[in-house]
């Protein structure tokens, strides 16, 4: 080989490494926003009816800040296999084909603010990376210190609750409901419910009236809080997957990910310790 084409090479080496090595330090900008699921709003009065005038200026004003952060992917709480039913109602959507309000679910947010955003964007589509299973905070309700337990459930549940019940009687918007519940205080008393006050709880068993989707195994009861805890980490730790793959799929730069708000704490975990992604604030867009 002559010296050239040695000079060459070694050039050609440096560059394609140069462009590998940016690659993989491209840092991906995350906007995690936790939302009460909007879905579940309306009790039968007219005034927690997502469609109402009122609440529909509250959502635009929702989508309308975080529009600011100009995400090129939007993630949402529908798995991966619903994709093509996904792909279809958001092309009908775009195009004016369909409001929101014929889709089965519309008042989700999924729709309000998911399809509503990405229309504004003019994104191809939203992506659905959540993981089906279903655990309910009845199936942990004895053993050792399990007063522990529902100490924190009743706090997050007379927390939450008057906010949501102002949210329903007009007294609240949504916009400031959303804000309010993404606060840091907010995030962690949910996240200390599920993935902290469990693990005080041994020497018991599960509910036979609980939910519980999983298909659990054999169940070691002197731990049964930190089996409790597995359940919904484990959910997590697959939507998280998702996540990563749907980005690395798509190439993305800014992901804004809405999910119901008990999973923020955990992801925001799981981000802090990929060094492929950054955390942005959600107070720096709902303020």
């Amino acid at each position: 080989m002559t010296l050239k084409k040695v000079i060459n090479t070694l050039i050609l080496t440096s560059v394609i490494s140069s462009q590998m090595l940016a690659q993989k330090e491209s840092i991906t900008e995350i906007l995690l926003v936790g939302f009460d699921h909007l879905g579940q709003m309306d009790n039968g009065t007219p005034s927690s009816d997502i469609f109402s005038q009122k609440k529909q200026q509250e959502i635009i004003k929702i989508t309308e800040k975080l529009k600011v952060f100009s995400p090129d992917l939007i993630m949402v709480e529908k798995e991966p296999s619903e994709q093509n039913q996904l792909d279809s109602l958001y092309s009908a959507y775009r195009n004016n084909y369909l409001k929101l309000s014929d889709i089965e679910y519309g008042a989700s947010e999924t729709y309000q603010v998911g399809f509503r955003l990405a229309k504004i964007l003019d994104l191809k589509s939203v992506y659905g990376i959540d993981h089906y299973e279903s655990t309910s905070q009845s199936l942990l309700n004895s053993g050792d210190n399990i007063k522990l337990f529902k100490n924190g459930l009743t706090e997050l549940m007379n927390t939450a609750r008057p906010l949501k019940k102002k949210v329903q009687q007009d007294s609240l918007s949504i916009y400031d409901y959303i804000k309010t519940i993404n606060q840091d205080k907010f995030i962690d008393l949910s996240h200390n419910l599920i993935f902290n006050l469990p693990a005080y709880v041994i020497n018991g068993e599960f509910s036979e009236t609980g939910t519980n989707t999983v298909d659990i195994g054999e169940i070691d009861k002197k731990y049964i809080g930190a089996e409790y805890i597995t359940l919904f980490y484990n959910r997590n730790l697959k939507i998280y997957s998702n996540i990563l793959n749907t980005e690395l799929k798509h190439n993305s730069n800014k992901i804004l990910l809405i999910m119901g708000q008990l999973h923020i704490g955990v992801l925001k975990d799981l981000f802090e310790h990929n060094r492929n992604y950054k955390i942005i604030e959600i107070s720096e867009y709902l303020n």
